[in-house]
């Protein structure tokens, strides 16, 4: 009798055991597939349409307030020089010059009488947009809001007051933060800012325009120094100022993505136009 082997028995405990593991495979890898999708989504959703809405939303904003200061209507913000009541004197009229001491005139002409700027009559409501930020070598046009809640304020693609700074045009300093990515990111490009740059702050009483002085690569989030009246890093204190002066600062989140770190740009008032 001739015994045959090399013949390899498949039980059907074996077949089951197979069948099991494609099946796990195979449940694994739509699970896999499935979570990239909802990633990919999430993704799409934080970087475009985030952007998107927010930009929107912050034209439509800019929009408004330029018509409101047009009718020059509006309840609690009608701007006047600090001190003067309208209408005083020829001089004292809403075309006439107003510069801080030693700032000169739109015209690049010294006034001749230095004056305080305009400035608002009541501070904003918090979350109120009452100004806008125009900075041309970055084509960017944004409100300006009172503080810098994430989702009344920042999350909306304006770019937020820190509250406790100064006002636009007034002696201190006046400190702006947004966002560099998402959710409208206007500071995306703020590291493009070079010395002698133009900003510009548009109120309903003058337009204010600081030029970039100075520029802070990096910081620790927690560097309160920038924010100061006189404002001067306390993590990498070569990086400020030591007089009082009219100041514009700045910040946003830094590397991209992260917001580990700051960036800081400063730059010192030139100029008043009243409206």
């Amino acid at each position: 009798m001739r015994v045959v082997t090399g013949v390899r028995v498949v039980r059907h405990s074996d077949r089951r055991r197979s069948a099991r593991r494609r099946r796990v495979l195979w449940t694994g890898g739509e699970l896999l597939v499935t979570a990239g999708l909802v990633l990919l989504l999430l993704v799409v959703h934080q970087v475009w349409w985030t952007n998107r809405e927010a930009r929107r939303g912050a034209e439509h904003t800019v929009a408004a307030l330029e018509r409101e200061w047009g009718r020059g209507s509006g309840s609690g913000t009608t701007a006047v020089p600090d001190g003067d009541s309208p209408g005083d004197s020829p001089g004292d009229s809403a075309t006439a010059p107003v510069v801080a001491p030693g700032i000169p005139a739109a015209s690049g002409t010294p006034s001749p009488a230095p004056r305080r700027p305009y400035t608002p009559a009541a501070p904003p409501r918090r979350s109120q947009a009452y100004a806008v930020l125009t900075i041309p070598r970055l084509r960017l046009r944004v409100p300006v809001a009172e503080g810098v809640s994430r989702a009344e304020v920042l999350n909306k693609g304006y770019v937020g007051h820190y509250r406790g700074t100064q006002q636009p045009g007034r002696a201190g300093n006046f400190a702006l933060a947004g966002h560099r990515n998402t959710h409208g990111e206007p500071f995306r490009r703020l590291p493009l800012l070079r010395r002698g740059d133009a900003v510009e702050v548009e109120t309903r009483s003058a337009t204010y325009t600081y030029d970039v002085d100075q520029v802070l690569p990096r910081t620790s989030a927690g560097d309160s120094g920038v924010l100061r009246p006189v404002p001067r890093s306390l993590v990498r204190p070569r990086y400020g100022y030591d007089d009082p002066g009219y100041y514009l600062t700045l910040t946003t989140c830094t590397p991209e993505f992260t917001s580990r770190y700051r960036l800081v740009v400063w730059a010192k008032l030139v100029s008043v136009r009243p409206r």
